[in-house]
């Protein structure tokens, strides 16, 4: 299947990650993570280290966590291979979510495996075992599903296909005249996906942590969440002005008898008085009333790729470049240990100029997943830049930390007893 002219390096299902941040931030609105850090609550590692860079709309759920109320995280994996390395990072992201309050919501995506790269439907379901395995090891709990056994998502998807038409689709993924009609199929099943936890349990705010490869994904599911709404509800300055979208008589009624000393116009209806936060909420609430869906647009955070062992992309094609959660031992080794680093020509060199930790997949898989205390971290980061610290000790280091960290893995993972399909 073919993905047509999608932007290099954003395609969802391309393998590219070299990714110029700043310009493809600028390019698609994605806000830098610094501008919403400060609201959230005992901000975690990926935050406070720059791996989660951007976000959209995340304000919304640092609110949430500050004040208690409900919020969803709901996610997504292909299964069309063994979990791995790669797949660590949003896997915390959504279970720091949910212990900071957030339900949870995994899909396992066998319609997009099964469509985009082919796996059969047996061994999407065994791979997708193996996705919530590591999930529930990591201390994920919520709500888990397949995309092709869960009835509600696929009308939500056919509801979802309504609001969008073809050129938009080749817009946004650069599909083409050979493009199988699966890969759509697939790609409005992903909107369903981010919509689906507030179908299931009621709107509220809700967050996908992802890479900015699976931002297409996105940006499709906030413009047809806007356009399933009954109303839209604009900050105006003097007044709110509540907009009908098509909404039922009925409905825009009840919105002006909501607020007395409104004024109704044709097509929109104008409070002055409450603040924007109470008019959104009532109308919201009149909206789902009346059997709309009154989707919160969905929030979401962007992580940087974490390079490849031996630098470059990381990627289930490059054996190398990563290793799964199921890899026999001596193999980890082996890889931890060719690792590529940031170290320098000789010995002597590098005593006295010091490494290269940004450039160093060593550095990087410590600062990605192996040493949680930051203090630690900052340690082997002056030790390396100081020429204090070479390359051999520092990966032997490392491959304890990775041994470690994949036996404790492990035996959660085999002591987890998978729950039903939500």
């Amino acid at each position: 299947m073919n993905a047509g002219n999608a932007p290099a390096g954003i395609s969802p299902w391309g393998s590219a990650q070299e990714v110029d941040y700043p310009a493809l931030f600028a390019e698609f609105g994605i806000e830098p993570i610094e501008t919403v850090l400060p609201e959230i609550p005992s901000p975690p590692a990926f935050f406070t280290r720059g791996i989660v860079k951007g976000h959209r709309d995340y304000g919304i759920i640092a609110k949430a966590m500050r004040e208690h109320t409900p919020f969803y995280v709901m996610t997504g994996f292909m299964p069309s291979g063994h979990p791995h390395l790669g797949h660590l990072m949003v896997m915390k992201e959504v279970v720091w979510h949910t212990r900071m309050g957030g339900k949870g919501y995994i899909a396992i995506a066998d319609r997009e495996a099964h469509a985009v790269r082919g796996t059969s439907w047996e061994q999407c379901r065994k791979y997708g075992e193996e996705y919530l395995r590591c999930l529930y090891a990591l201390g994920y709990h919520g709500v888990s599903y397949y995309q092709s056994r869960n009835a509600r998502l696929q009308d939500l998807a056919f509801e979802a296909a309504i609001k969008v038409n073809f050129s938009e689709l080749t817009a946004i993924y650069g599909f083409g005249s050979d493009t199988s009609l699966a890969h759509p199929v697939s790609a409005i099943t992903q909107v369903a996906d981010i919509l689906y936890p507030q179908v299931d349990a009621g709107p509220a705010p809700t967050v996908v942590p992802v890479g900015v490869d699976q931002d297409p994904h996105l940006r499709l599911t906030r413009g047809i969440a806007h356009k399933l709404r009954m109303f839209t509800v604009e900050d105006r300055g003097d007044c709110i002005s509540v907009r009908s979208k098509n909404a039922p008589e009925e409905a825009v009624a009840m919105v002006h008898r909501a607020f007395p000393g409104s004024k109704r116009y044709e097509g929109h209806i104008d409070v002055k008085g409450p603040p924007y936060e109470r008019v959104a909420d009532e109308v919201r609430g009149i909206e789902q009333a009346r059997g709309g869906c009154a989707f919160y647009t969905p929030s979401s955070t962007y992580h940087i790729f974490m390079p490849g062992l031996q630098g470059g992309k990381m990627s289930s094609s490059v054996p190398e470049s990563l290793f799964t959660f199921v890899e026999p031992d001596e193999s980890v080794k082996k890889k931890v240990m060719n690792t590529l680093t940031g170290g320098r020509a000789t010995v002597e060199e590098q005593r006295r100029l010091g490494g290269e930790t940004d450039r160093c997949s060593v550095y990087l898989l410590n600062l990605f997943h192996m040493v949680e205390d930051d203090a630690e971290l900052g340690e082997i980061h002056r030790a390396c830049m100081a020429g204090e610290l070479l390359c051999g000790p520092c990966k032997k280091a490392t491959l304890e930390r990775v041994r470690a960290f994949l036996k404790d893995f492990r035996e959660r993972m085999d002591a987890v007893e998978l729950p039903g399909e939500g």
